[in-house]
């Protein structure tokens, strides 16, 4: 064989290896491609199995607030459940619930917690329509801070507490507990929550234990007529 057909079968060998190797590479990519894919779907499954899971257990979350909240008609009772709620599920670590009187329109607080870090939040008051607080009850629409600082005027969120276009109160919340640094979509859902379920089991409570008092009222009022009658 002479030189010249040497060297061609070696150029010839040549581009065939060389065409053998990009496809090998040109497979090796598309491989990888494929894989690429595959572990980003698994992430994908993975992310969308973690929100559905969450998404269930703010399900029953809700419904296990959502029922305590109508157990009972004791205010007192019904106003504590309210506290575990934010304190428990929403993760609020400072707040006060304000109820409003209809005859004085003013708004008082009834509850709180986190006094250590905003003192006179017991004893916090507000006229209707004045300040955030005010404001959220005369317009029946959530306050959020996005910036800003908080204080006993200026919560980091107010949540009205109303029936129907009716509001009774507001919650403010003025701190989170150290672990939660922003509210999350569930938070959201249990505003919705208490701004109408709690709104009804409060307003209940309180008419139950209104007519409580006239019943006794009534009671008392017989139990004279009876006694001075023999």
């Amino acid at each position: 064989m002479s030189d010249e057909s040497r060297a061609e079968k070696f150029l010839e060998l040549f581009n065939k290896s060389k065409e053998f190797t990009e496809e090998l590479l040109r497979e090796n990519e598309r491989l990888r491609a494929q894989l690429g894919e595959i572990e980003r779907a698994n992430q994908d499954y993975s992310a969308r199995y973690t929100e559905i899971e969450e998404q269930n257990n703010n399900l029953a979350s809700l419904y296990v607030a959502s029922y305590q909240l109508h157990s009972t008609l004791d205010f007192r009772e019904v106003i504590h459940i309210v506290q575990e709620i934010l304190l428990n599920l929403v993760g609020a670590k400072s707040f006060s619930i304000l109820l409003l009187d209809e005859n004085t329109k003013e708004l008082r607080a009834v509850a709180c917690d986190g006094e250590d870090a905003f003192p006179g939040i017991e004893t916090l008051s507000t006229r209707l329509g004045e300040g955030v607080i005010g404001t959220v009850a005369s317009r029946a629409e959530s306050f959020y801070l996005n910036d800003g600082t908080v204080s006993l005027e200026r919560p980091l969120a107010a949540v009205p507490l109303k029936i129907k276009d009716q509001v009774i109160g507001v919650i403010a919340i003025y701190k989170l507990l150290v672990q939660k640094h922003a509210f999350t979509a569930v938070d959201y859902e249990l505003f919705s929550l208490l701004a109408a379920h709690a709104a009804t089991a409060i307003f209940s409570a309180k008419l139950y234990a209104q007519s409580e008092r006239k019943l006794n009222t009534i009671q008392s009022f017989l139990d004279l007529l009876t006694t001075t009658s023999t």
